[in-house]
Protein backbone atom coordinates (compact mmCIF):
# COMPACT_ATOMS: atom_id res chain seq x y z
CA UNK A 1 0.00 0.00 0.00
CA UNK A 2 1.44 3.33 -1.05
CA UNK A 3 1.30 6.25 1.30
CA UNK A 4 -0.93 9.00 -0.07
CA UNK A 5 0.58 12.41 -0.66
CA UNK A 6 -1.11 15.74 -0.64
CA UNK A 7 -2.29 16.36 -4.17
CA UNK A 8 -1.61 20.07 -4.17
CA UNK A 9 2.07 19.35 -3.50
CA UNK A 10 2.29 16.88 -6.41
CA UNK A 11 -0.12 18.31 -8.96
CA UNK A 12 -1.43 21.70 -9.84
CA UNK A 13 -5.08 20.70 -9.94
CA UNK A 14 -6.06 23.97 -11.60
CA UNK A 15 -4.16 22.99 -14.75
CA UNK A 16 -6.08 19.72 -15.13
CA UNK A 17 -9.13 19.29 -17.31
CA UNK A 18 -12.41 18.09 -15.84
CA UNK A 19 -11.83 14.69 -17.46
CA UNK A 20 -8.38 14.44 -15.88
CA UNK A 21 -9.81 15.51 -12.53
CA UNK A 22 -12.55 12.88 -12.79
CA UNK A 23 -9.93 10.22 -13.54
CA UNK A 24 -7.89 11.40 -10.57
CA UNK A 25 -11.03 11.34 -8.43
CA UNK A 26 -11.74 7.74 -9.46
CA UNK A 27 -8.18 6.74 -8.60
CA UNK A 28 -8.42 8.36 -5.17
CA UNK A 29 -11.82 6.74 -4.53
CA UNK A 30 -10.40 3.33 -5.46
CA UNK A 31 -7.41 3.96 -3.19
CA UNK A 32 -9.74 5.00 -0.37
CA UNK A 33 -11.75 1.81 -0.79
CA UNK A 34 -8.60 -0.35 -0.54
CA UNK A 35 -7.30 1.54 2.48
CA UNK A 36 -10.69 1.33 4.22
CA UNK A 37 -10.70 -2.42 3.61
CA UNK A 38 -7.24 -2.69 5.21
CA UNK A 39 -8.46 -0.65 8.15
CA UNK A 40 -11.48 -2.91 8.64
CA UNK A 41 -9.22 -5.98 8.56
CA UNK A 42 -6.92 -4.40 11.15
CA UNK A 43 -9.83 -3.59 13.45
CA UNK A 44 -11.10 -7.18 13.22
CA UNK A 45 -7.61 -8.48 14.00
CA UNK A 46 -7.26 -6.14 16.97
CA UNK A 47 -10.61 -7.29 18.36
CA UNK A 48 -9.66 -10.96 18.01
CA UNK A 49 -6.28 -10.41 19.67
CA UNK A 50 -7.88 -8.55 22.55
CA UNK A 51 -10.53 -11.26 22.97
CA UNK A 52 -7.80 -13.93 23.00
CA UNK A 53 -5.76 -12.03 25.56
CA UNK A 54 -8.83 -11.53 27.77
CA UNK A 55 -9.71 -15.22 27.50
CA UNK A 56 -6.22 -16.21 28.61
CA UNK A 57 -6.38 -13.78 31.52
CA UNK A 58 -9.59 -15.41 32.78
CA UNK A 59 -8.11 -18.91 32.97
CA UNK A 60 -7.33 -19.79 36.56
CA UNK A 61 -5.76 -22.82 38.21
CA UNK A 62 -9.22 -23.89 39.38
CA UNK A 63 -10.32 -24.24 35.74
CA UNK A 64 -8.01 -27.20 35.10
CA UNK A 65 -10.18 -30.20 34.23
CA UNK A 66 -13.20 -27.99 33.52
CA UNK A 67 -15.37 -28.72 30.52
CA UNK A 68 -15.26 -26.18 27.70
CA UNK A 69 -16.61 -25.85 24.20
CA UNK A 70 -13.86 -25.93 21.57
CA UNK A 71 -14.59 -24.07 18.33
CA UNK A 72 -13.93 -26.05 15.18
CA UNK A 73 -15.40 -23.31 12.99
CA UNK A 74 -17.17 -20.04 13.78
CA UNK A 75 -20.44 -21.92 14.28
CA UNK A 76 -19.35 -25.46 15.23
CA UNK A 77 -18.13 -26.42 18.70
CA UNK A 78 -17.24 -29.70 20.37
CA UNK A 79 -16.98 -30.39 24.10
CA UNK A 80 -13.54 -30.74 25.63
CA UNK A 81 -11.70 -30.58 28.94
CA UNK A 82 -8.96 -28.21 29.96
CA UNK A 83 -5.91 -30.34 30.59
CA UNK A 84 -2.86 -28.13 31.19
CA UNK A 85 -3.83 -24.50 31.69
CA UNK A 86 -0.23 -23.32 31.97
CA UNK A 87 0.47 -23.98 28.29
CA UNK A 88 -1.47 -22.81 25.28
CA UNK A 89 -0.98 -22.98 21.55
CA UNK A 90 -0.68 -19.58 19.89
CA UNK A 91 -0.92 -18.84 16.18
CA UNK A 92 2.12 -16.87 15.06
CA UNK A 93 0.61 -16.18 11.66
CA UNK A 94 0.19 -17.83 8.26
CA UNK A 95 -0.64 -21.19 9.81
CA UNK A 96 2.33 -21.43 12.20
CA UNK A 97 1.56 -22.35 15.79
CA UNK A 98 3.75 -22.52 18.87
CA UNK A 99 3.17 -23.72 22.41
CA UNK A 100 3.73 -21.02 25.01
CA UNK A 101 3.30 -20.63 28.72
CA UNK A 102 0.09 -18.79 29.55
CA UNK A 103 1.73 -15.50 30.63
CA UNK A 104 4.14 -15.51 27.67
CA UNK A 105 1.17 -16.02 25.38
CA UNK A 106 -0.58 -13.04 26.99
CA UNK A 107 2.56 -10.94 26.50
CA UNK A 108 2.81 -12.08 22.87
CA UNK A 109 -0.83 -11.19 22.20
CA UNK A 110 -0.34 -7.80 23.86
CA UNK A 111 2.68 -7.02 21.64
CA UNK A 112 0.83 -8.15 18.55
CA UNK A 113 -2.23 -6.08 19.53
CA UNK A 114 -0.04 -2.97 20.00
CA UNK A 115 1.48 -3.52 16.56
CA UNK A 116 -1.96 -3.83 14.99
CA UNK A 117 -3.09 -0.68 16.81
CA UNK A 118 -0.08 1.26 15.54
CA UNK A 119 -0.68 0.04 11.99
CA UNK A 120 -4.35 1.01 12.35
CA UNK A 121 -3.30 4.55 13.27
CA UNK A 122 -1.10 4.73 10.17
CA UNK A 123 -3.92 3.46 8.00
CA UNK A 124 -6.28 6.02 9.54
CA UNK A 125 -3.81 8.76 8.59
CA UNK A 126 -3.82 7.43 5.02
CA UNK A 127 -7.63 7.42 5.01
CA UNK A 128 -7.78 11.02 6.22
CA UNK A 129 -5.17 12.14 3.68
CA UNK A 130 -7.05 10.43 0.85
CA UNK A 131 -10.31 12.07 1.97
CA UNK A 132 -8.56 15.45 1.93
CA UNK A 133 -7.29 14.71 -1.59
CA UNK A 134 -10.82 13.87 -2.71
CA UNK A 135 -12.13 17.06 -1.16
CA UNK A 136 -9.52 19.10 -3.04
CA UNK A 137 -10.47 17.39 -6.31
CA UNK A 138 -14.18 18.08 -5.68
CA UNK A 139 -13.45 21.74 -4.96
CA UNK A 140 -11.44 22.04 -8.16
CA UNK A 141 -14.10 20.28 -10.26
CA UNK A 142 -16.84 22.49 -8.82
CA UNK A 143 -14.72 25.58 -9.50
CA UNK A 144 -14.17 24.56 -13.11
CA UNK A 145 -17.88 23.83 -13.58
CA UNK A 146 -18.72 27.25 -12.12
CA UNK A 147 -16.28 28.88 -14.57
CA UNK A 148 -17.89 27.04 -17.49
CA UNK A 149 -21.39 28.10 -16.37
CA UNK A 150 -20.23 31.70 -15.94
CA UNK A 151 -18.71 31.70 -19.45
CA UNK A 152 -21.90 30.23 -20.92
CA UNK A 153 -24.05 32.79 -19.12
CA UNK A 154 -21.71 35.52 -20.32
CA UNK A 155 -22.03 34.30 -23.91
CA UNK A 156 -25.81 34.16 -23.60
CA UNK A 157 -25.85 37.68 -22.17
CA UNK A 158 -23.61 38.95 -25.03
CA UNK A 159 -25.97 37.43 -27.60
CA UNK A 160 -28.95 39.16 -25.96
CA UNK A 161 -27.18 42.53 -25.91
CA UNK A 162 -25.64 42.25 -29.41
CA UNK A 163 -27.50 44.18 -32.21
Amino acid sequence: MTKPKKLEKILDLDTKSIEELNNLKQQEEAHLEVVMSHFKTMRISAAKLLASKNALNTIKQSHEGSEIMIPLTESLYVPGKMKDIEKVTVELGTGFYVEKENQKAVDFLERKWKLVEENSKQIMKAINETKKNLEQIHICINGKLAQIRARQEGLCHQKEVAP
